[in-house]
């Protein structure tokens, strides 16, 4: 494993891709905490109402250091311009010198419908940011890609070095090629580079057709839960807190190339789940049973033993804390 002397210093610039988007955001506010300087580039797409990105940064909008362009990372004049200094944001006076890239299409059923689509912005556009990168010596490269490249995997907990090559979705797909493009991309042109596997993530801004907001606000409404398939499947769910922890670790711990699963550890059963919210909502749930989804998977379950040694990542949210924790911040903005 090849570690790299770390080179991000306190008012380093760090650009974030999708910054306005719930993991973004929050990663946002933790860089400005840190005394980062921030560039956010955000396309605000209408995947979902862009005013919930509007409300996602608008604390951190009012930081001196925060700089948000918006604009799309197919735009490759636009990339070269904030890379070479043409582009000169607000208080930004030199050029980012970390990459942090989490704008995607989201969504694993969207991506049955318009596969295209995620080959467009999830694959084009990441080797689009590879390019920069490698143009204008980027110091470090971190890419949010998804616990959906194990596939269909029945055991668990799945490890960095399982086998991740039957993907069930286009989404899923889109992610493993952004991964091995960063390998790529790491191997050829010396690129320092980290992918991170981010497994179930919710807590506040959470997007509104995610599982946890949409069960929360259909229970609230006094509407039936749609339960795909027999309420089995497993998901290890994993509080944004800890996620951002855990990018913030691979900030201050670059590596030549490596992946990292960022996880809870633990999963629950999508039947057990919307029992937990019905009672920390107290409500007696209506379920309305489905037929499973095309695209979904059994479990996802990650060993974040490798992230723990090399990261010091420690997840300290659990799911019950976290259930808490979101549905005061639902009904405060509701």
């Amino acid at each position: 494993m090849n570690s790299t002397k770390s080179t991000n210093s306190r008012l380093s610039t760090i650009l974030v891709t999708g910054g306005a988007g719930f993991i973004g955001s929050h990663l946002c506010d933790r860089l400005l905490g840190d005394g980062y300087k921030v560039v956010c580039l955000d396309n605000f797409n209408d995947f979902y109402a862009p005013q919930i990105k509007e409300r996602n940064i608008f604390q951190a909008s009012k930081h001196p250091n925060f700089n948000l362009i918006r604009g799309d990372i197919l735009d490759t004049e636009l990339l070269n311009d904030v890379f070479s200094g043409s582009y000169k944001p607000r208080t930004t006076n030199h050029e980012p010198r970390t990459i942090i890239h989490l704008a995607a299409l989201a969504g694993v059923r969207p991506s049955l419908a318009s596969p295209a689509q995620y080959v467009d912005v999830d694959i084009k556009g990441t080797v689009n940011l590879l390019e920069v990168a490698k143009e204008h010596n980027v110091e470090q490269f971190i890419f949010g890609s998804s616990s959906s490249v194990y596939g269909a995997t029945q055991d668990g907990p799945f490890s960095e070095d399982d086998p991740t090559d039957a993907q069930v979705s286009p989404y899923a797909t889109a992610k493993k090629a952004g991964e091995l493009y960063c390998r790529t991309y790491a191997n050829l042109y010396g690129i320092p580079t980290t992918v991170l596997r981010f497994f179930t993530v919710y807590g506040p801004r959470q997007r509104p057709e995610m599982a946890i907001h949409k069960f929360v606000r259909l229970m609230e409404q006094g509407k039936q839960i749609p339960m795909f398939g027999d309420g089995a499947s497993a998901r290890d769910y994993t509080y944004i807190d800890d996620i951002v922890d855990g990018i913030m670790g691979a900030v201050k711990h670059p590596f030549g190339f490596e992946i990292f699963n960022l996880g809870n550890s633990i999963t629950i059963k999508l039947k057990d789940l919307i029992e937990l919210i019905a009672q920390k909502l107290g409500v007696h749930p209506g379920m309305e049973q489905q037929l499973d989804q095309p695209g979904d998977v059994p479990i996802t379950y990650a060993d974040i033993s490798k992230a723990r040694s090399l990261l010091g990542y420690n997840p300290k949210v659990p799911l019950e804390e976290g259930i808490k924790r979101f549905i005061r911040w639902f009904k405060e903005s509701a």
